[in-house]
């Protein structure tokens, strides 16, 4: 027997189709909430593409949306890691995403005294 779990994303637009409101829920462990953003992203075997769908509110400030793609970035480097092994092209994409950080502002470069 199998089992089968779904994720749901409800979005609500605006009269210019624009997203005004999204909530998410998950029937795996009936848990959901409301969110500014959500990037998906899915890879299609047989064409060997992926697919994304990426939408935001405008409730999503600038320094939201630079702290969301960091630790989206800080995620696909431990999903990397953990999926394929290579701990060396992972840290690659983690040094990126330090960097990232440094040139966002969300880490802040230590005072020289």
């Amino acid at each position: 027997m199998t089992k089968k779990s779904e994720i749901n994303i409800t979005v609500e637009l605006n009269e210019n189709n624009l997203p005004t409101k999204m909530h998410w829920s998950s029937s795996e462990n009936n848990e959901s909430g409301d969110c500014k953003s959500f990037f998906l992203a899915l890879w299609d075997g047989k064409d060997q593409t992926s697919l994304h769908l990426n939408l935001w509110t405008k409730e999503m400030n600038v320094d939201e949306m630079r702290q969301f793609v960091h630790q989206m970035l800080l995620n696909q480097s431990d999903t990397l890691k953990r999926a394929t092994g290579d701990e060396q092209l992972a840290a690659s994409i983690y040094d990126f995403s330090h960097e990232y950080a440094k040139k966002s502002g969300i880490l802040k470069e230590p005072s020289k005294s």
